[in-house]
C-alpha cells in the first residue's frame, strides 16, 4: 500500500560526474517501482537518459533530475542544468529540429524524447536573480506512452 498520495515528486540533486546519470537512472526505476507505475519505466528511462546524457556535456556544475506524477496519471521527467542555453528546437514545433547527418555521433536524442513523450518542453527563468538560474527541460510520460 503506497503511503504517499498523489501528486507526488522527487528530486535528485547530481554532481557534474560520469556516472550521474546511471545513477539517476536507477534512483528513477526505484522511484516507480516503489509507486507501483513500473508500466512507465521503459519510457521514462528512456526520456531521462537523453536528457541527463544531454545536461552533462553543457554544464560545468551539478544538474539535477526531477520527477513528478500529477493527478493525471503522466509522469513530468524534468533535468535541470545550470546552462540557460535552450538545445536547438526542444521548445518549439516539431519540424524545428535539424536533421542530423546519418554519420553524425550526436544530435538524436532530443529527437527520442519528442517521439516518447506525450508534452515536452522548456522553463527558463526570465526574472533577474533567479534562484539557480539555468533551464528545465522537462517531458510528460502518459500510460499510452510506454506502448509507442
Amino acid at each position: 500500500m503506497a503511503t504517499v498520495s498523489p501528486p507526488w515528486s522527487y528530486t535528485l540533486q547530481l554532481p557534474h560526474d560520469p556516472r550521474a546519470p546511471g545513477i539517476a537512472r536507477t534512483t528513477l526505476r526505484t522511484v516507480l517501482a516503489a509507486h507501483g507505475l513500473t508500466d512507465l519505466a521503459v519510457t521514462a528511462e528512456l526520456v531521462a537518459s537523453e536528457l541527463l546524457t544531454n545536461a552533462h556535456p553543457h554544464t560545468r556544475g551539478p544538474y539535477a533530475l526531477r520527477l513528478r506524477l500529477a493527478d493525471s496519471g503522466r509522469l513530468r521527467v524534468g533535468v535541470w542544468d545550470a546552462d540557460p542555453k535552450v538545445p536547438p528546437g526542444f521548445g518549439g514545433p516539431p519540424g524545428a529540429l535539424d536533421d542530423v547527418p546519418p554519420e553524425a555521433e550526436h544530435g538524436r536524442g532530443l529527437h527520442l524524447v519528442r517521439a516518447c513523450a506525450d508534452a515536452w518542453g522548456v522553463q527558463v527563468p526570465r526574472e533577474p536573480g533567479a534562484s539557480k538560474g539555468g533551464k528545465l527541460l522537462w517531458a510528460d510520460c502518459g500510460h499510452g506512452a510506454v506502448s509507442r
